[in-house]
């Protein structure tokens, strides 16, 4: 008598809604666990850098929701400061993804991606932001994503600008165009991270330039984003703002964006 073929069935992933990606990164973390980024704690298949539980917990701003809020306040005051900007500047928005607070396991996102080159995890966390600034009033019209530059011996050093890396997520998401050539730092500052407010703004005095060959482009803009990692003081930004303002009407809007804000 013939014996009867037997035969394992065989299922396809997609059929329990494990497409490829999911599966290759579960196999993935068979051999290298992923990791939170926050609390340490072993990702599930789809969580990508923050577990569910961190992410519920993220603090976020929602400035982009708001366009007077305590960062935008901040930022527009230190503006005012500066004597050589008329009363007829407009008013600049600002938005940050979440509060930003040292004794915070938050504030990693940042340090992961300025001091570990943890590029994915920083371009995960922008894309975020810039989901949400294309769906706000005040920065959906933006058409020049500009990220706060390096000098070139710390950038050879790094390998890399972080303000660069969120920057390219900003423009990928507004739908703008990214320029990281126009404005420039013209000499070596020392780190922010230990100085007082009064120091910050004096490292940063006259550090940044714009190259005259990107005059012209400059003048096709309309409303240009600034962007840095963090905002503490806003010092490093304001200096950015004040080059670019120099010798220019206000005819186009400049406005910024960071990814952690230090509350006050």
């Amino acid at each position: 008598m013939d014996k009867k073929s037997t035969s394992v069935p065989v299922h396809n992933p997609s059929e329990y809604g494990i497409g490829i990606k999911d599966a290759l990164t579960a196999l993935a973390d068979l051999a290298l666990p992923r990791t939170c980024i926050i609390c340490g704690r072993q990702l599930l298949m789809r969580e990508r850098h923050i577990c569910i539980y961190c992410m519920s917990d993220l603090p976020l701003t929602h400035f982009w929701t708001l366009s007077h809020n305590p960062m935008a306040d901040m930022f527009n005051g230190k503006i005012q400061e500066t004597s050589n900007i008329g009363l007829g500047e407009r008013y600049a928005y600002a938005a940050a993804l979440f509060y930003y607070q040292s004794e915070a396991g938050y504030k990693k996102i940042t340090q992961q991606l300025k001091y570990h080159s943890n590029l994915s995890a920083g371009r995960h966390f922008a894309k975020m932001l810039g989901h949400e600034l294309a769906n706000s009033l005040q920065f959906k019209d933006v058409d020049c994503v500009m990220p706060v530059p390096l000098h070139w011996t710390r950038r050879w050093k790094r390998g890399y600008n972080q303000s660069e890396v969120i920057a390219s997520e900003l423009a990928v998401g507004l739908k703008a165009a990214l320029e990281t050539r126009i404005i420039y730092r013209a000499r070596h500052t020392r780190t922010q991270t230990k100085l007082s407010m009064e120091e910050k703004s004096a490292n940063v005095c006259s550090a940044f330039r714009v190259r005259k060959c990107a005059l012209r482009q400059l003048a096709s803009f309309r409303h240009i984003l600034l962007v840095d990692d963090v905002f503490t003081t806003g010092a490093t930004l304001t200096a950015c703002y004040r080059t670019l303002r120099e010798g220019f009407p206000s005819t186009f809007r400049i406005s910024i964006a960071t990814l952690g804000f230090v509350g006050r």
